[in-house]
C-alpha cells in the first residue's frame, strides 16, 4: 500500500504524533527502554522479539523525544542504567543488550553504546548534571578509557549491527564505534578536561585511518565494505562536517552501492530480515531500512540538499501502513518486519525536527 499525500501537514502531524506514542510505548515503568514494544496486539508474531534494552537504541529515542519537547522518561532510563544494568557499576561498560529487569542478554561489548548514551545525556542536561548523573557520566566515560590503549581498544569489540568484531591483536577498531566514543568523551569533558584531550587523540587516529575514504573497520586488516552507518560520523558524532569531501564521497557510495530504487540497505549482500519462527533466524535477505533513509535525509539536509533529502524520506513515507514505521521494508508480500521499531520512529522525529528548524523547508 502506498501512502498518499505524504507531505501534507495533516499526514506529517499525524505521523509525528504516532511516532512519539511509539517511543513512549518503548519506555517501561521500571525505567527500561526497549527497542520495540512486542506487547502490542499488532506486533507481528513471526519476527524477532525486540523487547530488550539496547542502550544505543534507547539513546536515540531519548534524544528524539527531548527534541520534540518530551522530557518525562529519560531520567528514569539513566537511573535504570546506574541501578539495574548488570555489571555496569563495576566495569562502566555497556554490553550488547539487556533483559528489562537488568541482566545481560548477550555479552558482546558494543563500546559505541557508551558514547551514544553520553551524547543523549548531554543533549538532555546541556552539561548541568545532577549529582547522580555526574557519577553516571564519569562511569561511562571512564569505561571507554578503560578499554582504550595505544590507538586501539584493548579487548574484543562488536560493531553496532552485532555482526563483526574488531580484534585488539590486529589493532582494529570499528569507525562508527570510535566516532561514538569521541563524541561521548567530548560530551563528558565539562567534568574532566582529560576526556577532551583523549577525544582529540582518538580523532587524530580515526582521521589518519580514514584519510583515503571512510571505512567501517580500520587496523592491520581493514574492512572497506560500504556501510550506511558511517553517516554517524557526520551526525550525530560530528567528526566530519557535512560539506567535507569525504562525506560527499560517502554519500555517493551509499547512493551507488546501497540504494535500492531509493531505499537504503545497511551494506551489500545483507541477509538479516528479522524473521524468526520455530526458533530459527531465517536470514532470507534484508530489505531496506527506514531509519537509514531518514539518517541519510538528515545528513543531506545538513548539506543543504533539501530536495534530495525529501526524496529519501518520501521513499519511506509512501510505503508505510497504519502510520507505523518498521525496521525494514520489503518489495514482496512474503517477508514481514519488526513493526513498529522505536529507532525508526526516532529517526523520523529527528529528521522532522531538523526540518522545523530549517527556515528554507516547510514544517
Amino acid at each position: 500500500m502506498v501512502a498518499k499525500n505524504c507531505n501534507t501537514a495533516k499526514f506529517q502531524e499525524r505521523l509525528f504524533k504516532v511516532s512519539l506514542e511509539v517511543i513512549r510505548g518503548c519506555a517501561l515503568n521500571n525505567g527500561a527502554i526497549v527497542a520495540a514494544d512486542s506487547d502490542r496486539s499488532d506486533y507481528p508474531n513471526q519476527v524477532q522479539n525486540y523487547r530488550y534494552v539496547w542502550p544505543r537504541d534507547a539513546a536515540y529515542l531519548c534524544v528524539a523525544a527531548n527534541r520534540a519537547g518530551i522530557r518525562d522518561f529519560q531520567e528514569e532510563f539513566w537511573h535504570w542504567l546506574s541501578d539495574r544494568a548488570e555489571g555496569f557499576s563495576e566495569s562502566g561498560l555497556l554490553y550488547q543488550n539487556y533483559y528489562v529487569n537488568g541482566p545481560k542478554r548477550w555479552l558482546g561489548l558494543q563500546i559505541d553504546q557508551n558514547g551514544s548514551v553520553l551524547w543523549a545525556i548531554e543533549d538532555f542536561y546541556k552539561g548541568d548534571y545532577p549529582e547522580k548523573i555526574r557519577t553516571l557520566v564519569k562511569r561511562l566515560a571512564d569505561g571507554i578509557l578503560s578499554v582504550w590503549s595505544n590507538g586501539r581498544f584493548s579487548t574484543l569489540t562488536q560493531d553496532l549491527w552485532e555482526e563483526r568484531y574488531a580484534y585488539p591483536e590486529l589493532k582494529q577498531f570499528h569507525t562508527y564505534s570510535l566516532a561514538a566514543c569521541i563524541k561521548g568523551l567530548r560530551c563528558a569533558s565539562s567534568l574532566n578536561s582529560a576526556y577532551q584531550r583523549q577525544a582529540q587523540r582518538m580523532e587524530t587516529i580515526l582521521k589518519k585511518a580514514n584519510r583515503q575514504g571512510l571505512i567501517r573497520t580500520a587496523g592491520r586488516i581493514k574492512d572497506t565494505v560500504y556501510d550506511a552507518s558511517l553517516l554517524g560520523l557526520v551526525w550525530p558524532f560530528e567528526i566530519y562536517s557535512p560539506d567535507d569531501p569525504l562525506v560527499g564521497e560517502l554519500i555517493e557510495d551509499i547512493e551507488r552501492k546501497l540504494s535500492d530504487r531509493g531505499g537504503i540497505h545497511r551494506y551489500p549482500y545483507d541477509l538479516y530480515d528479522g524473521h524468526r519462527r520455530w526458533g530459527i533466524d531465517a536470514r532470507r535477505g534484508s530489505g531496506t531500512w527506514p531509519l537509514l533513509n531518514f539518517w541519510l535525509a538528515l545528513v543531506l539536509g545538513l548539506r543543504g540538499e533539501h530536495p534530495k533529502a525529501q526524496e529519501y524520506a518520501d521513499y519511506v513515507l509512501q510505503r508505510i501502513e497504519d502510520d507505523l514505521i518498521p525496521e525494514q521494508l520489503f518489495d514482496n508480500d512474503i517477508q514481514t518486519s519488526v513493526k513498529p521499531l522505536g529507532w525508526s520512529h526516532a529517526m523520523y522525529v529527528l529528521y522532522r525536527t531538523m526540518q522545523k528548524n530549517c527556515p528554507t523547508l516547510p514544517a
